[in-house]
């Protein structure tokens, strides 16, 4: 005989087919509710992560993960400093930049614009650029050739093509004495367009040009000297922790920054999003924990007569007590199991169902005209997925106490006082 009883009889309700026809229904829509709910959370937060792990790329493409600047005096020997950060632990590509706000456009039609002068073999390193390029090539910027690559947005907005002439206006500030008013004079350049990249975000194809590093070092003044280096580490999430270390190493006057501090706002807008989803989703598992305990409410009241024999028999209320326990978690948990399993399939193969929907109705669920992440990439993180079986079981174990606990307070007397 299977033992302990209070398991075998459980069980053997779970599998009784002489239940109301309203309790089996309530209970397997208790058992569905959970698993849709599961399959939802598992679903939608592989496809969140997976967005946010797209656009992070993409931010990354061209901001670098991390960035150390200082006064100019500290970076007049700016090569001896990249070869001492290229030794600390964990950085694969270091690279000089120039950075600087100016006016770009042709005649009077300007628009604002963040000029960036690097080097591009060594930019190469700590960025993805290459494989963004629309038309030309990074290397087209060579010092002295007065060339610049825009970012798609910009070149829109200008009307630019590969060859045209662009004035980039950047201010000067300057004083005749020191009870003279200030006199703000730009200094003009004029650069050929040698390439166009594009990104798909805004804050880098809409704004950004590259110039080469030396073009753009003379043209601010600064004597060679750079704003400041571009870090890539081997691991992104090692530099919001590493880049601090490695600017206080090198002494007083350099600063640190990284790209979770460069996208904080984004980020933490993520973040909230996916709190406030699972939240919701996690409701539908809640509604079904609350069928569970409607479902064996009234399995209590249909068994109140079994229940009754057994306690005459020596049965104690604990065991009445997991007897309940058991039939609940049993469609609990086969509800999450079964929403783990269809959660991960939808996820891992979300790319191709979707793709196969768009061809089948004719539509794009991601409007390239109107989204800069096109298709739909689920990254199924496996502590996630964890924790929403977990919290989804809890939530059908703790949906089994009350009505357990009214079962096992039944009285044997009054139960079979009527029988």
């Amino acid at each position: 005989m299977f033992h302990p009883l209070s398991l075998f009889v459980g069980l053997r309700y779970v599998r009784s087919r002489n239940r109301g026809f309203f309790v089996s229904f309530i209970s397997w829509v208790s058992m569905l509710g959970v698993c849709v709910g599961v399959t939802a959370l598992i679903t939608v937060l592989s496809v969140m992560n997976g967005f946010e792990s797209e656009v992070r790329g993409r931010m990354l493409s061209l901001a670098s993960h991390a960035t150390i600047a200082a006064p100019p005096e500290k970076f007049r020997d700016w090569r001896q400093v990249a070869a001492r950060v290229e030794q600390e632990k964990d950085i694969v590509g270091v690279a000089p930049f120039v950075e600087t706000q100016a006016m770009i456009g042709r005649g009077l039609d300007l628009t604002a614009a963040q000029i960036r002068g690097v080097l591009p073999n060594e930019e190469e390193k700590v960025s993805e650029i290459g494989r963004f390029m629309k038309a030309g090539s990074l290397n087209d910027l060579t010092a002295g050739s007065q060339h610049i690559v825009l970012g798609a947005g910009l070149a829109w907005q200008l009307q630019a093509r590969v060859g045209d002439e662009l004035l980039v206006l950047i201010p000067q500030v300057s004083t005749a004495g020191v009870d003279e008013v200030f006199d703000i004079k730009p200094r003009v350049r004029t650069f050929t367009v040698s390439g166009i990249f594009e990104v798909a975000l805004q804050e880098h194809d809409n704004v950004l040009g590259l110039v080469h590093f030396e073009d753009a070092a003379e043209f601010l003044g600064t004597d060679g000297a750079p704003t400041g280096l571009r870090l890539k580490f081997a691991d992104i999430f090692a530099a919001p922790v590493r880049v601090p270390v490695v600017a206080k190493s090198l002494g007083e006057g350099f600063t640190s920054s990284d790209w979770s501090l460069d996208n904080a706002s984004y980020f933490r807008a993520v973040r909230i999003e996916k709190t406030m989803m699972t939240i919701i989703l996690m409701l539908i598992v809640a509604v079904a924990a609350f069928n569970i305990v409607a479902a064996l409410v009234m399995v209590v009241n249909e068994k109140r007569t079994d229940v009754a024999i057994l306690r005459t028999l020596g049965i104690k209320p604990s065991s009445v007590l997991t007897i309940f326990i058991t039939q609940g978690v049993v469609i609990g948990w086969l509800g999450t199991l079964l929403g783990v399993v269809l959660g991960l399939l939808l996820a891992l193969n979300a790319e191709v169902i979707v793709s196969t929907l768009e061809r089948l109705l004719g539509l794009h669920v991601f409007d390239p005209d109107v989204f800069y992440v096109t298709a739909i990439r689920a990254e199924v993180q496996a502590g996630q997925v964890a924790t929403i079986a977990i919290t989804a079981l809890l939530l059908t174990v703790l949906a089994t106490l009350y009505p357990s606990w009214r079962a096992a307070r039944t009285e044997p007397a009054e139960a079979l006082r009527y029988e």
